[in-house]
């Protein structure tokens, strides 16, 4: 256990920024394997840039790494355009 007062601040600081990262990386996740069931291209289509922005907020904050995050959205554009 932590001794130091700052060190137990942190530890505090830490807790809650766990919660909250683990908040968005769940939504996030959640968002892309909806968009990969979707069938219907134009709900897609509408879809897509939202998810994209959750990426790329997820990603500059370093919650994923970049090119994880490319990936993604390379794969799920990919997805999106494959649709009838």
């Amino acid at each position: 256990m932590a001794h130091h007062k700052s060190a137990k601040k942190r530890i505090r600081q830490d807790e809650r920024k766990r919660l909250h990262n683990r908040y968005y990386k769940k939504s996030a996740r959640s968002a892309i394997r909806k968009l990969r069931d979707l069938e219907d291209r134009s709900e897609a289509e509408k879809q897509l840039p939202r998810l994209f922005s959750m990426i790329d907020r997820l990603a500059k904050r370093n919650l994923w790494h970049q090119n994880k995050a490319a990936n993604l959205k390379s794969g799920l554009a990919q997805h999106v355009n494959s649709l009838g």
